[in-house]
């Protein structure tokens, strides 16, 4: 079963970001099969540092007791980190043939430890292709065992904003959080509300649509934001999916007790007839390659412009207790919006402002099933699937910030972006823990740079997902041998998921660089002095 997914997630593996963004999103295949194997499938170190368990994250650079205190005001330590994140997705697919439309909707809350609250909203549309292949298992043939491999292409785009809720300022960070997440919370029932509104009838159904606002506007908090959000949000994104599910099918006994020419000794025989079929799914993996652009309108960051770039590749296995592990690779370009825009249409050199990596891997299992059942009417089958459950998983995160304040630095950095020069970026992409470590003497003009002036930090966090689906498809299929080319006539398939991450552990920075080179890493006091709300 790994086998089979980790061809199909290989196959696909030729994907790439956009050519003039050499980012080095490339991550190797095989990590995805790591999560849910407990095998060291992999052990290039391309993740170094890094424990699927959701550790500390490795590293041999300190934090620990012995460790030297670290003033306050110390310049590597970054401001603020995030405590919690509530994430809920729904997506809608429908399928026609051989091609896919998708539409899907995330809603963001997220708790910063220095008291402020985000909320995000984006909607998302997509198409693509799909297709799938069966064969039967010779061991199983006799009771009508049978697996399936199916693999699809996904492309797509979506807007959307987030909202700053920073308006309550005591003083204290805790308390700030409170009131923040309060007016996030009905702010994000505002715009609930608001949306309902939209799909208004009857005799005057301007008059409606009214009232409903205005009953909508009754659930804004006392400090709310502008309806205008204070980030702009497009999105650009890729996907490439496989998977093996396996299954049952159910024949008739051929004894109907009619007369037909189907029959052996034309006496009442019939052939045996397809009745349905039950499956599971094995295994499934993916590969996702998103482009998000955030452009910041009020706020801290106003008049900046962020691209970023993620890879991720991620995967699921089990039919009744489900395991999911992914890794992710992502790079975060900010500058100036104006001088951007401006250099664009001149045809000029960008000059970014702040470079931020991201790597972060999760894993974990739960109760769950995702199965299906169908009937047959000749070459035609009628399918219903479902499933839900819940998993518990450890997300290890690092990031590598640097604040790009001149024009070698920057320039660098936007050489490596593009490709450009004797050191463009390269698959994997450094890691924090890497960047911590003494520098070698081939290390790169990016490597020194992250490890002489990088915000280096590692962060733990346990994360709770609730998911359902459920699925109707009218399918059709030409058989050769034991092989059989399915696909669907048409077909409908809803998803719910709801994902809760919370941080633990001990969240740590790296200070500046020591004697011997190392960068020591240090209890993120910004960090420990908030604790998240529970919602």
């Amino acid at each position: 079963m790994v086998g089979v997914v980790s061809l199909v997630v290989a196959a696909i593996v030729g994907l790439s970001v956009p050519a003039d963004e050499a980012t080095g999103l490339k991550s190797a295949v095989c990590r995805i099969l790591h999560p849910l194997s407990g095998a060291e499938a992999c052990s290039t170190g391309d993740y170094a540092g890094d424990d699927s368990d959701g550790g500390d994250g490795g590293g041999d650079g300190g934090g620990g007791p012995g460790d030297p205190f670290v003033p306050n005001g110390d310049p590597f330590e970054p401001a603020k980190c995030l405590l919690s994140q509530d994430q809920t997705k729904d997506t809608v697919v429908i399928q026609v043939a051989f091609i896919k439309i998708s539409a899907s909707e995330t809603v963001k809350l997220q708790q910063w430890s220095d008291g402020t609250v985000t909320l995000e909203r984006v909607n998302e549309t997509g198409g693509g292709v799909t297709a799938s292949i069966s064969a039967g298992i010779p061991g199983l043939k006799d009771w009508g065992g049978s697996a399936s491999l199916s693999g699809s292409y996904m492309a797509g785009s979506g807007n959307g904003g987030q909202w700053l809720f920073n308006g309550n300022k005591t003083g204290d960070p805790q308390a700030d959080l409170a009131a923040n997440l309060e007016d996030a919370q009905q702010f994000a029932a505002y715009l609930k509300a608001n949306d309902g509104c939209k799909y208004q009838s009857g005799y005057n159904p301007g008059a409606a649509m009214a009232a409903c606002q205005g009953d909508a506007a009754a659930k804004k908090p006392d400090l709310a934001p502008e309806l205008a959000p204070d980030v702009d949000i497009t999105k650009t994104s890729t996907e490439a999916s496989g998977g093996v599910s396996f299954g049952k099918s159910f024949k008739s006994n051929g004894k109907s007790g009619k007369d037909t020419k189907g029959g052996k000794d034309g006496k009442g025989a019939d052939g045996p007839k397809d009745l349905g079929s039950i499956s599971f799914e094995g295994l499934s993996g993916s590969m996702t390659e998103d482009v998000v652009v955030m452009r910041a309108k009020t706020g801290p960051d106003a008049g900046k412009i962020t691209f970023v770039y993620t890879f991720s590749v991620s995967g699921t296995a089990g039919g009744v207790a489900q395991a999911k592990g992914s890794r992710m690779q992502q790079v975060a370009v900010t500058y100036d919006a104006a001088a951007y825009d401006q250099e664009e249409k001149d045809g000029k050199p960008h000059r970014p402002q702040k470079l931020t990596i991201t790597t972060s891997q999760e894993s974990g299992d739960g109760p769950g099933i995702q199965t299906g059942a169908g009937a047959n009417a000749g070459p035609v089958t009628i399918d219903i699937g479902g499933g839900g459950g819940t998993i518990n998983s450890q997300i290890h995160t690092e990031s590598a910030e640097v604040t790009l304040d001149n024009d070698a630095d920057s320039t660098a950095v936007e050489d490596w972006l593009r490709g450009r020069g004797d050191t463009p970026a390269s698959n994997p992409l450094p890691t924090p823990s890497d960047a911590a470590e003494a520098l070698d003497d081939d290390a790169g003009p990016i490597e020194r740079l992250l490890h002489d002036k990088g915000k280096l930090t590692r962060l733990d966090y346990n994360a709770n997902t609730d998911w359902w689906n459920a699925s109707l498809g009218i399918g059709f299929g030409i058989s050769a041998g034991q092989l059989t080319l399915g696909f669907k006539l048409f077909g409908i398939d809803i998803t719910h998921e709801q994902k809760t991450q919370t941080i633990t552990g001990d969240p740590t920075y790296a200070t500046g660089p020591q004697s011997g080179g190392a960068r020591p890493w240090m209890e993120w006091k910004n960090c420990t002095r908030t604790k998240p709300i529970p919602t």
